[in-house]
């Protein structure tokens, strides 16, 4: 845990260089039509096969808005920096409209309703495929993130794509309370970030959304969801546990890191617990607008959540199969 906490307060700790990373558009043509992707590539020519990760936007959201193209000051943004200078392939899907003309993903969620019902874990596998045939990526180094609804859709990656996955982390984001997928079978290192005020994913569980944001289903607590993951991963109940290191600018928030697995290149469970944070991805370089932060609840600064996630994967490759 020492090591991950060093590296990741260092890190995150660094100037935002410029996003040098190159972004790219594609396409893939799939049963339900055309999916589109962005995906950033370092500038400099690769010396091997590169490490992948998959950021899934959340609901309403855009691939455009996870690279820092719209005019919300994305925190995911950040991972273009990292793909630069860790040398790293980073994909960002759009997701498909659902019943309400939103973007989002096919989640294991049997009750929200205005969710699309594509086939996202294909589109997901076939985006991993193109990256490994196509741009050198590593397929034992292959890792996925997501926040809100894309959290839940990586929750359901981690199920269904679990040999092809190194790791996941999910930002603001549960296990459903009524759902599609069964629990999962197959060990994986689990990273997740929620916050104690967050409203539209209680942290207690409950109802997802809120008055003006309807038929999103329903989800049980973040002791329960991590419970389920320990579970499959074989971990101890007891966890290494310590605060972060407060910044003025995270106001009345602040976090705690409790890690399940000693090994850094094992089988691990991390939870980033954000005191008094909302629905949003804590960040030291790029801040929420005043407008998002009134309608998701308080942004913590005390940690890059991009740079923890990959603090999170770095050490660890799936096992090649038999």
């Amino acid at each position: 845990m020492k090591a991950i906490a060093t590296f990741a307060a260092f890190a995150a700790l660094l100037p935002c260089a410029p996003q040098a990373a190159t972004i790219t558009s594609g396409e893939l043509t799939r049963p339900e039509g055309p999916r589109h992707y962005l995906l950033a590539t370092p500038q400099q020519p690769a010396a091997g096969k590169r490490p992948l990760v998959i950021v899934l936007h959340g609901h309403a959201g855009s691939a455009s808005l996870v690279f820092g193209k719209e005019r919300l000051n994305a925190p995911m943004q950040q991972w273009l920096n990292i793909a630069d200078r860790e040398q790293l392939l980073v994909i960002a899907p759009d997701g498909a409209r659902g019943s309400d003309d939103k973007r989002g993903w096919n989640d294991c969620r049997a009750d929200a309703e205005t969710n699309p019902k594509t086939d996202d874990v294909g589109f997901i596998s076939a985006l991993i495929d193109k990256a490994i045939a196509e741009h050198g990526a590593d397929p034992a180094r292959v890792y996925a993130i997501g926040t809100s609804n894309g959290g839940g859709m990586v929750y359901r990656l981690g199920v269904e794509l679990a040999p092809r996955l190194a790791g996941i982390a999910a930002i603001a984001a549960l296990w459903p309370a009524r759902s599609l997928c069964t629990e999962p079978a197959q060990a994986l290192p689990v990273m997740a970030v929620h916050g104690t005020a967050d409203k539209i994913t209680p942290f207690d569980g409950g109802e997802v959304g809120h008055f003006l944001l309807r038929g999103r289903g329903s989800a049980i607590s973040v002791e329960r969801t991590l419970a389920i993951w320990r579970k499959v991963d074989q971990l101890p109940d007891a966890a290494q546990e310590g605060a972060l290191p407060r910044r003025r600018e995270s106001g009345d928030t602040s976090a705690r890191r409790y890690v399940w697995g000693a090994d850094p290149q094992g089988m691990q469970v991390e939870f980033i617990k954000v005191e008094k944070g909302g629905h949003t991805e804590p960040s030291i370089g790029h801040r929420m607008q005043w407008y998002v932060n009134a309608l998701l609840g308080a942004q913590n600064a005390d940690f890059e959540t991009a740079e923890e996630a990959w603090a999170f994967f770095r050490n660890k490759k799936r096992e090649p199969r038999p």
